[in-house]
C-alpha cells in the first residue's frame, strides 16, 4: 500500500513559552498516512515542533470535519464552513491549529484511495 503524504497550509496559534512559529504567518504541516505501519492513525508534523509528530485516528479526523470530536491530547471541530481547528495538549501547552477544510478533506479521500489499493507480491 502506499504512503500518503500532503503539505497544508495552517495558522499555527500557541501558549508556548516560547512560539513555535510566527503566529500570523501560514505555515506548511505534513500530513502524513502510511496503512503498512498502522491503517487507523494519521501523522501530522508542525514546523518549529522539534521534529514531533502527533498520532491519532484517522477517524478523528474525519470526525472534526463535521462537529466538534475527540478528547486528551487531540481535538477537532469545525470553524465555520471552509475551516477546520486541530488542538493539540502537550506538557509544553496547547498548540491549535486552523486548516482550510477542503485540504483535509482532499488528504483523507487519498488515505481512503490508498487504504483500498490491492496488494501486489
Amino acid at each position: 500500500m502506499s504512503v500518503v503524504e500532503q503539505y497544508a497550509r495552517a495558522h499555527i496559534v500557541s501558549d508556548a513559552a516560547v512560539p513555535l512559529v510566527d503566529e500570523l504567518e501560514a505555515v506548511p504541516v505534513t500530513l502524513r498516512y502510511d496503512p503498512d505501519r498502522d491503517p487507523r492513525v494519521v501523522r501530522m508534523g508542525m514546523p518549529g515542533a522539534g521534529g514531533r509528530e502527533w498520532v491519532f485516528s484517522r477517524e478523528l479526523l474525519e470526525e472534526g470535519l463535521r462537529a466538534p470530536a475527540g478528547g486528551g491530547e487531540v481535538r477537532v471541530w469545525p470553524c465555520g464552513r471552509v475551516q477546520v481547528v486541530v488542538e493539540f495538549h502537550s506538557p509544553q501547552g496547547v498548540s491549535v491549529v486552523q486548516f482550510e477544510r477542503q485540504a483535509l478533506l482532499r488528504f483523507l479521500r487519498r488515505t481512503y484511495m490508498a487504504a483500498a489499493e490491492p496488494v501486489t507480491h
